[in-house]
């Protein structure tokens, strides 16, 4: 409400932050959990989410992932994932990757990689949520949300029923994109999630031969548009065909440091 003081101490009013949160799996146990959004597809946000869990991986944390992109799942596929997901009456156990992380995606449910999901948005959001209230997820320091693109079912049921402790949200630098992403961020701040950075991704590319950075999709707006959307950390990735790589490989845990990624995490905590 445009009245609103933020003091839901005296007020009935039925508004997005005083819905009631999704409590996890009585045997699961969850520290922070963050968001990478965007509103646009095809910016990366699935090799950001890995690269954030890798670097926290390297930090000794416990790390977990939540597929939340139904229709277009690829995190088992970056950390080399291929077991199906197992289970018991009343639980679902995450599938882990070769370093330990606890990863929950509907590639580990379903009998082959590539069938397609046919499913209508309410019943998607409903697979999502029950990944945050029938898995078990074990001793978490920090999961990240890898969500799809747009606002539509799974990030309202995202932002609205687990307890998220801010967004990522990721971008690249053309004013389309960032338009778009905006309307992410828009969402976000409706429903009283903080943002707490802001990643542009494939902003250069550097020649290996003589190592110009080259500005493929035009000049880097990351820090314009972090200081429009208040957003206070702001970071730029480049296009980087060995990373690319690893992750076709399911190799994405023996990715190089990257500083950008290291700045991220470093606001998350």
């Amino acid at each position: 409400m445009s009245t609103c003081n933020h003091d839901c101490s005296n007020c009935s009013e039925k508004c997005a932050s005083r819905i009631e949160k999704e409590l996890p799996h009585l045997m699961s146990s969850i520290d922070k959990v963050y968001a990478v959004v965007s509103g646009k597809g095809g910016v990366g946000k699935s090799s950001v989410t890995a690269r954030l869990a890798v670097e926290c991986e390297r930090r000794g944390l416990r790390v977990a992932v939540l597929d939340a992109d139904i229709t277009g799942p690829s995190i088992p596929k970056m950390f080399g994932i291929t077991a199906k997901a197992e289970g018991e009456a009343g639980a679902i156990y995450p599938v882990l990757s070769a370093k330990g992380t606890q990863v929950m995606s509907i590639n580990a449910l379903l009998e082959n990689e590539t069938d397609p999901v046919i499913w209508r948005g309410p019943v998607i959001a409903g697979v999502v949520k029950q990944f945050w209230t029938d898995v078990v997820w074990q001793e978490v320091d920090y999961m990240f949300v890898d969500m799809p693109p747009g606002t539509g079912d799974v990030p309202l049921t995202v932002m609205q029923s687990l307890p998220l402790d801010g967004i990522i949200v990721v971008t690249s630098p053309q004013d389309l994109v960032g338009m778009i992403v905006e309307k992410a961020v828009v969402m976000a701040e409706k429903l009283n999630v903080p943002v707490v950075a802001l990643v542009e991704n494939m902003s250069y590319f550097t020649c290996p031969d003589c190592g110009k950075q080259h500005r493929l999709f035009g000049e880097s707006k990351a820090d314009e548009l972090a200081k429009k959307l208040h957003i206070p950390t702001a970071v730029s990735l480049p296009i980087d065909p060995a990373f690319a790589k690893l992750c076709d490989r399911g190799l994405v845990e023996l990715a190089d440091d990257n500083d950008a990624i290291a700045t991220v995490v470093d606001a998350l905590a």
